[in-house]
């Protein structure tokens, strides 16, 4: 790893595994907006912003992160989170919600060595807009030119992209 002044990384592929069954939110998630009166997408995360936009937002952020946070305490600890603790401040900045995160890095012995937690639900926006990932470098002070985002997936490379920071894959 070069030398940066702070690291972010990516929770859910990259410092843990959620024990979440994304096909089990996504049909709870299709069953509210149902019950709702409203149609819902076939994709999960166009189903949250389908329910932001008709008002549902709340009602289906609920159960998205009732399953997160479950999923938080029955995570499984993965390679990368043996980095940890870092020379140079640690953030988070997840597309999961603020609570599960932090439910993982307690759960996984982490919280210590993390100093900002950015999640879905801590700003009016989420990766792969950069506002999350420029958030945890405000709180790190630390500036993106200097600073290294860690993911795993494609979204997270984007986000990384937009904020101006480097972007190392989990795997490399």
């Amino acid at each position: 790893m070069n030398s940066y002044d702070a690291v972010v990384y990516d929770l859910d592929g990259t410092l843990v595994h959620l024990a979440v069954d994304w096909d089990a939110v996504a049909s709870e998630v299709a069953a509210t907006l149902r019950d709702r009166g409203t149609e819902p997408p076939d994709d999960l995360w166009a189903m949250l912003q389908h329910a932001r936009d008709a008002g549902h937002g709340e009602a289906v952020e609920s159960v998205i992160a009732d399953h997160e946070r479950d999923g938080a305490r029955r995570s499984t600890r993965l390679a990368r989170a043996d980095d940890l603790p870092l020379d140079v401040p640690v953030g988070v900045c997840s597309l999961n919600c603020a609570a599960a995160v932090r439910i993982a890095l307690d759960t996984h012995g982490l919280a210590d060595h993390v100093r900002t937690v950015v999640g879905r639900d801590t700003l009016d926006t989420e990766k792969p807009d950069p506002k999350p990932l420029l958030t945890a470098l405000g709180a790190l002070d630390a500036t993106p030119e200097r600073t290294l985002f860690v993911g795993d997936s494609t979204r997270d490379e984007e986000t990384a992209r937009r904020a101006g920071t480097a972007f190392e894959w989990v795997e490399d």
